[in-house]
């Protein structure tokens, strides 16, 4: 099956090189339209009908978010480009969609199609995309959910429902209030630097916290913390004052 690709980008060198990597690359990518305006690209995408979009981040007349504000039910894959690491990454992040940092790898353009051609829950795809824009249109790098890619599909939770994220070899486990555990396939330091402005904070080489949930701390045998739903987490040595700091604040 033949995927139809629109490509938004405002440089002109931007485009060409990538309708070039995906004619010679991915074969079974055809690019139908290209766009390098907010205005040009909604024109484009109410002609036609792609099945993915390569959305530059950042236009000169906007930014690619303005793009999806003004298409109604989108039913296309979006894989967003971008030069800088800025907020919107970290929203992109939370939602667990795709992006692309230029300059664009060839391993990762084919492996973001791919994953585009086999997704298969087109709502859970809309609820991801629903969970970008509501952290992009409040102007916020403070979403209040996050959705975790699991074994068994997509999960959107409420970050305030996280107790703690617990290391578990190149995964993730993720305790939750409801006494529910999920297993993510990325390692705690994505975590550690995604849920840092919400209260979390890593107190040891296997746990990141939400401070928000500690019941009681403990100096004694090194130091630890009782969570809210009784777990005891140890403290790292070097962790220990600004642990100390990190709880005032709150």
């Amino acid at each position: 099956m033949i995927l139809k690709a629109v490509i938004i980008e405002d440089e002109k060198h931007s485009r060409e090189t990538l309708k070039s990597m995906l004619e010679e690359f991915c074969r079974d990518v055809k690019v139908i339209a290209m766009a390098s305006s907010v205005q040009e690209a909604v024109k484009v995408l109410s002609i036609y009908s792609p099945d993915i979009v390569f959305l530059d981040i950042e236009l000169q007349s906007g930014v690619g978010f303005d793009v999806l504000e003004q298409i109604k039910d989108p039913s296309f894959e979006v894989i967003f480009t971008t030069a800088f690491e800025k907020y919107a990454i970290k929203a992109i992040k939370f939602s667990s969609l795709d992006y692309l940092l230029k300059p664009i790898d060839l391993d990762e353009l084919q492996q973001s199609v791919e994953k585009a051609r086999t997704r298969m829950d087109t709502n859970v795809y809309r609820e991801q995309l629903d969970t970008l824009m509501q952290s992009i249109s409040r102007g916020s790098v403070r979403p209040e959910k996050i959705c975790l890619a699991t074994t068994a599909g997509m999960e959107f939770i409420a970050i305030d429902d996280i107790i703690a994220c617990k290391a578990d070899g190149s995964y993730t486990s993720f305790l939750l209030k409801d006494s529910s555990t999920l297993l993510v396939s990325k390692h705690l330091k994505e975590y550690e630097n995604l849920l840092g402005e919400h209260n979390f904070m890593r107190v040891h080489n296997s746990y990141v916290i939400n401070l928000k949930e500690v019941k009681k701390y403990y100096k004694s045998d090194g130091g630890y913390l009782i969570m809210s739903n009784d777990m005891q987490v140890n403290i790292s040595p070097r962790k220990k004052d600004d642990l100390i700091e990190a709880m005032k604040r709150l």
